[in-house]
């Protein structure tokens, strides 16, 4: 799979030049590459050997061209990039004790599956025990964000964004409450299996709404965290990494994530 460089520029960071005289660069290069070569010949067929004169000028001349040289080459951009996916394990270490408790149910999912393909439970206790054990890992998922939202309200890094984050609590209580209920029809047996699975449906999605909302919460800290680190280090470009990078020129890309994750871990 290829990999993909979304870019973030950071707030009140040094602007590269345009594209249009970077791209002319390697030109202008070229071309005083040529006089350099040239005036190398003519000095070397029409000077004297062991001219003072003619040296110093030549010297002089050089200078001149190196100058002129460094000049229109311009000064390389300092460039660096963010995984930003590791970057949200700041977020999600602040509530691990809640995100194990959803691991550990996923992985009774994954055991009763394993089995019901071995034979060793019938199709109706396997579809029983499946709705309570997906109605409970929803419900895991939810207390997760939950508990992440909770952690920003009380940080005061997150102050600027406090009413919003407020406001999604509030907006969350009903599907709380919601989900309980389904957890607990799972439980006792589900009798309207088709009015169950439409209630699991609805809930998933208002669920993936309420995750939507954290995650670009969470992004708002990211970027801030990306800027801050990228004009106390001086670089001029912050690229965001996605997936896997297959090569980068260590030299001229750097990777910032875990100082971005440094400042991140100051908020919460």
């Amino acid at each position: 799979m290829s990999d993909t460089l979304n870019p973030i520029t950071p707030a009140g960071g040094s602007q590269s030049p345009s594209g249009t005289r970077r791209g002319s660069t390697p030109i202008v290069v070229a071309v005083l590459a040529l006089v350099v070569a040239a005036v190398a010949i003519v000095l070397h067929f029409a000077l004297p050997a062991g001219t003072g004169a003619a040296d110093t000028r030549a010297k002089a001349l050089d200078t001149r061209i190196s100058a002129l040289e460094a000049k229109a080459a311009g000064p390389q951009l300092k460039i660096g990039y963010l995984d930003t996916e590791s970057a949200f394990a700041v977020f999600t270490d602040v509530v691990k004790d809640l995100r194990q408790k959803a691991q550990d149910k996923a992985n009774e999912i994954v055991a009763l599956q394993q089995q019901f393909s071995a034979g060793a439970i019938t199709k109706q206790d396997y579809d029983t025990k499946n709705n309570q054990y997906q109605s409970e890992l929803l419900q895991a998922q939810l207390t997760i964000d939950l508990g992440t939202i909770d952690k920003m309200i009380a940080a005061a890094a997150f102050f600027d964004i406090k009413p919003q984050l407020q406001q999604i609590r509030v907006n969350a209580q009903p599907l709380v409450d919601q989900m309980k209920n389904l957890v607990s029809t799972a439980r006792v047996g589900v009798v309207n299996v088709q009015e169950f699975q439409s209630n699991y449906s609805a809930l998933s999605s208002s669920f993936s709404q309420l995750d939507q909302l954290l995650t670009q919460a969470a992004l708002v800290k990211v970027a801030s965290a990306t800027q801050k680190v990228a004009l106390q280090n001086g670089f001029d470009l912050v690229l965001q990494k996605k997936n896997i990078v297959i090569y980068q020129n260590t030299a001229r890309v750097t990777d910032i994530t875990d100082l971005v994750k440094r400042e991140l871990a100051t908020y919460l």
